[in-house]
């Protein structure tokens, strides 16, 4: 019985172990080792590791990012909210020079150091034109534009009649452009105690390269004179180096103002005087190389500097 006993214990065993086939290895069918589970330790030991290199900011975390959540669509939101670096260096060269043309008059009173001083500002706004071809962006050339700024000197004579500025003051400068049919208008408007009145010319433009218009001019045309309201004369006004005592001729120019309301009212309603352009300097070219929504720079003949801001325009306040 113990020899039986013995026998099939031995033929367990061999049932039991795998069986190797002919010309092979055991390690064939060997069973792949089952992973190791980490202990509750280890686990909680990575995750503190984490937290601290979230935390940190660390660079080199080799956790890798975190997952995107609120605290990302925050920093996304304010960096789409703050202005792009080149926008907002614009927007302070255009304050800059509106601050440093203020009390100028168009350029006529403009000190040799402000114009210096206007003339970097053009420079630095005109590296950062965001038109490169303004003639291929009409829409933004069409209106009417506010002369704030020339160094045409051909001007000045016209700008210095502000020098009595109580009895004929020049109101506004403007270029008026129409970009469906390509026309210009230049206008001048004067202002006095009696009337207002204005002189402008009409002029056709031709697109002759990305930024260069040529301009022909067509005909002038003198305004019909409007009567003001009422003659504002001041107390007294500077002649010569002289001041000149206006109150006692308060009731002769009352007598003068009936006079004149009843003959503005027959000359009102006459048309504008044209006077057609026929001389061989009749044309000009003017080069745009600053254009956004509100601002334009211009050159022109003889190195002149146009500045003009667009009709309702902030940088006109």
């Amino acid at each position: 019985m113990a020899g039986v006993a013995s026998l099939n214990a031995l033929t367990l065993r061999a049932s039991a172990a795998p069986s190797t086939p002919r010309g092979g290895s055991g390690a064939a069918l060997a069973l792949p080792t089952p992973p190791r589970l980490r202990s509750l330790r280890a686990v909680r030991r990575r995750v503190r590791a984490r937290a601290a290199a979230a935390a940190s900011g660390d660079p080199e975390d080799e956790w890798g990012p975190e997952p995107e959540g609120a605290s990302a669509a925050t920093a996304a939101a304010a960096v789409a909210e703050a202005p792009a670096p080149e926008a907002s260096e614009v927007a302070e060269l255009k304050a800059r020079l509106k601050e440093a043309l203020r009390g100028t008059e168009r350029g006529l009173r403009a000190s040799s150091e402000t114009r210096a001083e206007v003339v970097e500002l053009i420079a630095q706004l005109e590296a950062r034109n965001p038109t490169p071809a303004p003639t291929e962006a009409l829409t933004l050339l069409n209106g009417k534009w506010i002369l704030a700024y020339t160094s045409f000197s051909q001007l000045f004579p016209l700008l210095g009649s502000g020098r009595l500025p109580e009895l004929v003051k020049v109101e506004e400068i403007s270029q008026t452009i129409d970009s469906e049919n390509f026309t210009v208008q230049n206008c001048i408007k004067f202002s006095g105690p009696l009337a207002t009145t204005s002189v402008s010319t009409n002029a056709k433009f031709e697109i002759t390269s990305p930024k260069r218009v040529q301009i022909k001019f067509e005909e002038g045309v003198i305004g019909t004179p409007q009567l003001t309201d009422s003659i504002v004369l001041p107390q007294k006004f500077e002649l010569f180096g002289q001041n000149i005592d206006l109150s006692p001729l308060k009731g002769i120019f009352s007598s003068i103002e009936n006079a004149a309301s009843s003959v503005a009212k027959t000359i009102s309603g006459q048309p504008p005087l044209k006077v057609p352009i026929q001389t061989n300097n009749a044309e000009s070219w003017l080069l745009t190389t600053y254009l956004d929504e509100e601002l334009r720079i211009s050159r022109g003949d003889g190195s002149s500097i146009f500045v003009l801001l667009k009709e309702g325009s902030t940088l006109l306040n």
